[in-house]
């Protein structure tokens, strides 16, 4: 008989969402793990191993001399630290839970919800990966100095931003073609192993093996962090501007593609999942 009515500002609804997200990203986190340390353990694991594989891999080829003149650690980890934050976001929103997911069916869950907290998770576990491994190289083996953090910082953001962007274009082709989204997006990680360019520098390569490499927007970006972290390396055939474009557009293409599939999504199509 007796109710009062409970007002729903933009506020509160911004705070409700927020809030939302903050659940669903720590329900992806632990997806994999129970235990978020073990987790975050993991995936350092999966570092420290690409380093140890990329390391033995220049030595043996000889390739050490393609290095920027500097601490030769820090160039390998420049590369696999945005290697793996980009395969890491574009297989988290890839992998993201779609409309016909049984969580869609507890309001107020939407796909929205559910793409950003996967990539966030994804974020979130690669940036203490790369901090906790970084610590544990200043502690144990050398000082690490980084001649420009901040610009660094933004190209990790970048690495991450245009993964997920990459990921969205493969969610969106999920429902109608899930057995090709999923093939299309192993072949796109597993391609970057070499065509991300994290084993050697830009400006060392001819103008022949350029074009094979520039399309790559992760490319420019490890190259362009490699010059924010080293004061002697000044990128000169990458550029930031191209993989921000990239990003968008694939953002776009990506959420249009979302929302068309979400709108004439069909129970059938979990079947393929």
């Amino acid at each position: 008989m007796f109710s009062t009515e409970e007002r729903t500002t933009n506020f509160r609804s911004a705070l409700g969402l927020l809030e939302l997200i903050y659940v669903a990203t720590v329900r992806s986190t632990r997806k994999s793990h129970r235990n978020a340390l073990v987790g975050l353990i993991s995936n350092m694991f999966q570092t420290m191993i690409l380093v140890a594989v990329f390391f033995v891999f220049i030595e043996v080829l000889g390739m050490r001399s393609m290095a920027v003149r500097g601490d030769f650690i820090l160039y390998l980890l420049s590369g696999i630290f945005l290697f793996m934050t980009h395969i890491k976001a574009v297989g988290a929103v890839a992998g993201a839970e779609g409309p016909t997911s049984a969580m869609m069916l507890h309001a107020p869950m939407n796909t929205a919800i559910a793409i950003a907290s996967g990539a966030l998770a994804s974020l979130y576990i690669q940036t203490l990966s790369a901090a906790a491994v970084l610590f544990i190289v200043h502690v144990a083996w050398r000082p690490v100095e980084i001649h420009d953090p901040v610009g660094t910082v933004a190209m990790f953001l970048l690495a991450w931003g245009s993964g997920a962007a990459v990921g969205m274009v493969f969610l969106a082709i999920r429902p109608f073609l899930p057995g090709l989204s999923g093939l299309a997006s192993t072949i796109y990680r597993r391609a970057n192993m070499v065509a991300s360019g994290k084993m050697f520098l830009a400006n060392t390569l001819s103008t022949s093996m350029l074009a094979m490499f520039d399309w790559n927007p992760l490319f420019h970006i490890i190259d362009q962090a490699r010059g924010f972290a080293f004061i002697n390396y000044n990128p000169m055939h990458t550029s930031i501007g191209y993989p921000v474009k990239v990003a968008i557009v694939l953002l776009m293409i990506g959420l249009m593609g979302e929302f068309y599939g979400r709108k004439h999504a069909s129970l059938s199509w979990s079947a393929g999942k």
